[in-house]
């Protein structure tokens, strides 16, 4: 279970953080070069990318709901 303020919650918050860098990156490319970085993994249509597309829209809403208490945890660094 992650406790509020702990080392999990420490280690979320860094891979949200990732996961919404590489989601923000890869809009950047879109608007840019209309290059798609899931075509490193075949495109939209492969699954690797679909799961890639899925874990940056969940860090997304966690990071949206946990994001206060987070930034808690970027103070201690």
């Amino acid at each position: 279970m992650i406790k509020e303020g702990g080392e999990n919650m420490k280690g979320l918050h860094i891979l949200t953080f990732i996961l919404l860098v590489v989601g923000g990156l890869n809009w950047l490319l879109v608007g840019l070069f209309a290059w798609d970085i899931g075509e490193i993994f075949g495109g939209q249509s492969a699954m690797i990318s679909r799961v890639v597309y899925v874990l940056v829209g969940i860090a997304a809403i966690l990071e949206l709901f946990t994001h206060k208490s987070a930034c808690k945890q970027c103070d201690k660094m």
